[in-house]
């Protein structure tokens, strides 16, 4: 499955995020930026010992605390074929107020972080939407609209993708995106 939107700036597919042939991937991390399951995990094992690397260098030196909710930082791809992986850290859902723009700001900063490094393609998975729980309709909408918010201001960035694990997680994204 496979549609493009925005006259091909958008895609939406089903696929494996980690052998996309992008600029950069982006990460659902976690705030210790050290690997973990799901995205994480998958990012980390098949990009090698390179991005850990990276990681344990940004929370030395910037983020010591570890990388709040709705940050970006950037790292090298090592042995994936993006470039870079962009690592964000989504909400964790609690339906309290505030999460929406929290998840928002992961595609944004993710967004800005890539265009400030002359990044032209980059894939997105579904932020929050596995073990944090953020339900996947309303964050299909979240995304949607930061994303194409960003795309209006902003011509420096070719094309956005959303990867999914499953049709159905693709089908729930289109049917509520605003694109």
């Amino acid at each position: 499955m496979e549609q493009e939107l925005l006259d091909g700036r958008v895609l939406v597919k089903v696929g494996d995020l980690t052998k996309e042939d992008v600029d950069a991937i982006v990460n659902a991390a976690n705030s210790g930026l050290m690997g973990g399951g799901g995205v994480d995990g998958a990012i980390h094992r098949a990009g090698g010992r390179a991005i850990l690397d990276e990681c344990k260098r940004i929370r030395e030196t910037d983020w010591p605390e570890g990388l709040p909710t709705g940050r970006a930082v950037i790292t090298t791809g090592g042995d994936l074929k993006a470039r870079h992986v962009i690592h964000t850290v989504g909400p964790v859902w609690s339906g309290r107020p505030g999460k929406d723009e929290q998840l928002a700001s992961c595609y944004t900063e993710s967004l800005r972080l890539a265009a400030d490094q002359g990044l032209r393609t980059i894939a997105f998975p579904a932020i929050s939407t596995g073990i944090y729980h953020f339900p996947k309709d309303r964050a299909a909408r979240v995304a949607s609209a930061a994303v194409k918010a960003f795309l209006e201001e902003n011509d420096s960035i070719e094309q956005v993708r959303f990867v999914f694990f499953s049709e159905g997680d693709a089908r729930t994204f289109l049917e509520n995106s605003g694109f």
